[in-house]
């Protein structure tokens, strides 16, 4: 069977698209993911995302496999690469897209100058939502202590959907991320693993962030990541509510609305290029 595909990245965190719209189970396996991520032997990218049939009153739904062939519950820079590519392949004037994704419903908007906004809900806070077992079920975990590869970092947890472990430092170009990612990720206080970001703060409206993702490692960004430091920046009293992150990849602009709650993301993504695989 030969499968169509379009590469695309949204700042450096780049994603195979596949169109899965015909039917609702994915046309690829975990194992077969895993060798077109393959940078030496395959296509090479950071995970497999899926367009499949809407659920939910949603126009399509959205999943994705990482690198390593585990399934996160949505991303934020390939949610911008999937609403550009259907846009493509629906080749008609809609600009905003519902999203089903496991992480809820996501929306993002093409803009005319390129870029894609993307309302990425509500950030979750109690540890029951993360999840976590650093506090109580109940509590919110913000500038918590954690032992990690015996020293003790003051973290903050926030899931966009997703986990994420937040940590602010005085220089990103100090961490060793392939050194101390895996340990984060890997800890025992979170039982379906996290991704984590390290933030170093320029100014209450622009921050500097690495991070290391669960499931596909170092990568030159991470919306979803961008999006909860903003949320632990507020929570910390370390950034205001609209602030510029800059990632290895490049930058994208964070607001948490205090009208709505929600976060919005602004950032780009583009085409690669089209090939064809034997599936």
């Amino acid at each position: 069977m030969t499968i169509s595909f379009a590469k695309y990245h949204g700042l450096g965190n780049d994603f195979i698209l596949i169109d899965n719209r015909h039917q609702p189970e994915t046309i690829l396996t975990p194992e077969q993911a895993i060798k077109l991520c393959d940078r030496n032997f395959g296509i090479g990218a950071d995970g497999v995302i899926f367009a499949l049939p809407g659920a939910e009153q949603a126009d399509y739904t959205m999943r994705i496999f990482n690198s390593d062939g585990s399934e996160p519950e949505m991303c934020g820079n390939g949610i911008r690469c999937l609403a550009k590519f259907i846009a493509e392949l629906e080749n008609n004037n809609k600009t905003k897209y519902n999203f089903h994704t496991g992480g809820g419903l996501i929306v993002p908007e093409l803009k005319g100058d390129g870029q894609v906004t993307v309302d990425m809900g509500q950030p979750k806070l109690l540890a029951q939502e993360i999840p976590t077992t650093l506090v109580n079920p109940d509590e919110k975990v913000v500038n918590r202590p954690l032992e990690v590869a015996g020293r003790s970092w003051s973290v903050t947890c926030v899931s966009m959907g997703n986990p994420h472990c937040i940590t602010f430092v005085e220089d990103v170009n100090a961490i060793d991320l392939a050194q101390i990612g895996p340990k984060f990720e890997h800890h025992s206080v979170f039982p379906e693993r996290t991704n984590t970001e390290f933030i170093q703060v320029i100014s209450p409206k622009y921050v500097k962030m690495l991070v290391w993702e669960r499931g596909a490692g170092a990568t030159l960004a991470c919306g979803t990541g961008a999006c909860a430091s903003v949320v632990a920046g507020v929570l910390t009293q370390k950034s205001d509510r609209l602030v510029t992150v800059e990632l290895p990849g490049g930058c994208l602009e964070i607001e948490w609305s205090t009208i709505d709650g929600k976060i919005y993301m602004t950032g780009p993504a583009e085409k690669v290029f089209t090939g064809e695989i034997n599936g």
